[in-house]
C-alpha cells in the first residue's frame, strides 16, 4: 500500500470536516422534542366497548336441548333426561262437570208436584174408616139436643161413606135453619159437630155485625159447599168437605131484602162487615179463608174444623 503524504491527507480531511459541519448544523435547527407526550382520548363508546369485558360476564351459550321425536312411540323412560317432564308437587284439581250436571244457581226451581204424582203415599185419614154404630153414640146424640135448644130445624140424614176415596159421615144431617129466624140453603149437608159451630156462629157473631154495620137483621145464608166428596185443590188429601166438617159461605141477606156478597172488592160499608164476620171466624172455626187468600176462594168464606196441632188455626 502507498504511503500517505501529507498532503493527500489533507485532501480526505477536508471532506470529511465539512461533512460534520454539516451535520451539525442540521442539528442545531431540529425541534425540541416534548419531555412527556400526551396520551390520545377515546371516545365514550369505545372505552365501554373496552370496558365491557371486564365489567359484564359474558353468558355462557344455552346447551343445544334434544327435538322430541317426531312421533309418540318415544315413552317416558326413554327419553332423555334433562326433557323428561317432573311429576307436579300437588296434583291438579279435576275440571268440573259440564253444565248439564249442575245447573246455575240462577235457575228457577220447577214447581213440585203433589205427592200422589210424586209416587209418596199419603197415610189415610182415621175418619175415612169411620161408619155408623148400630146405636147413635151419646156424644151424637147430645149435640142434636144442643140444635134443638137454639131453635135449629134439621133433618136426619143417611150415612155417607165411599170406601174407594175416602169420605165418610157416619151421622149426618141437613139444615134447614140456623136458628128461629136465619135460614140456610140450598140444603146443607153436614156433620153435627160442624152444624152446631154454623148455628152459634151466626147467631152470635153474624147477627150482631148485620145490626151493628148495616142496620138489619140476618135473614138467611146462602151456602156455595158443605158435604162434597173430594180432595183438596191442588192437594191429595182429602177435603175437610169430604166428612161434612166445612161450610162455604157464598152470601148474607137482611132482613130489608139487601144482599150481601162475598166478593174481592165489596162496597165499603159491605167490605166492613164481611171483614167483621171473617176476622170474627178465626177462632170458633180452625180454618178461615177468603177473598185474597188463593183463587178458589175469591168468591166465598171457607170454614172448618179440621182437627190441629194443639188446636191451633189456619186464617187468611
Amino acid at each position: 500500500m502507498a504511503a500517505l503524504t501529507l498532503p493527500g491527507l489533507l485532501r480526505l480531511a477536508l471532506p470529511l470536516a465539512a461533512a460534520i459541519l454539516f451535520a451539525g448544523a442540521a442539528l442545531a435547527q431540529a425541534p425540541e422534542l416534548p419531555e412527556t407526550v400526551p396520551v390520545p382520548e377515546f371516545n365514550r363508546s369505545q372505552l365501554a366497548q373496552e370496558a365491557a369485558p371486564a365489567d359484564v360476564p359474558v353468558p355462557e351459550p344455552r346447551p343445544d336441548v334434544p327435538k322430541p321425536p317426531a312421533t309418540d312411540t318415544l315413552n317416558q323412560q326413554d327419553q332423555p333426561k334433562e326433557t323428561r317432564p317432573e311429576p307436579p308437587a300437588i296434583a291438579p284439581a279435576p275440571s268440573q262437570k259440564p253444565a248439564e250436571a249442575e245447573p246455575p244457581a240462577t235457575a228457577p226451581k220447577p214447581p213440585e208436584k203433589p205427592a200422589q204424582a210424586q209416587g209418596k203415599e199419603i197415610p189415610p185419614d182415621p175418619r175415612s174408616a169411620s161408619v155408623p154404630q148400630e146405636k147413635m153414640p151419646e156424644e151424637e146424640l147430645a149435640c142434636r139436643r144442643r140444635l134443638k135448644s137454639m131453635g135449629v130445624d134439621f133433618e136426619e140424614r143417611k150415612a155417607e161413606h165411599d170406601a174407594a176415596v175416602g169420605c165418610s159421615i157416619p151421622y149426618p144431617i141437613a139444615l134447614k135453619t140456623l136458628g128461629r129466624s136465619v135460614a140456610i140453603g140450598p140444603e146443607t149437608e153436614l156433620n153435627c159437630q160442624m152444624a152446631e159451630a154454623a148455628a152459634r156462629f151466626a147467631i152470635d157473631i153474624i147477627q150482631p155485625a148485620a145490626k151493628a154495620e148495616l142496620g138489619a137483621n140476618l135473614k138467611s145464608l146462602s151456602q156455595a159447599s158443605a158435604f162434597v166428596c173430594r180432595p183438596r185443590h191442588g192437594g191429595g188429601k182429602l177435603s175437610e168437605h169430604a166428612f161434612g166438617n166445612a161450610l162455604d159461605i157464598a152470601s148474607f141477606t137482611l132482613s130489608n131484602g139487601r144482599k150481601i156478597d162475598v166478593g174481592p172488592v165489596p162496597p165499603e160499608k159491605d167490605a166492613k162487615f164481611l171483614n167483621a164476620v171473617r176476622k170474627a171466624a178465626c177462632g170458633p172455626f180452625k180454618t178461615v179463608l177468603g177473598p185474597g187468600s188463593d183463587a178458589d176462594h175469591s168468591l166465598h168464606l171457607h170454614l172448618d174444623l179440621a182437627p190441629r196441632r194443639n188446636g191451633g188455626t189456619f186464617c187468611q
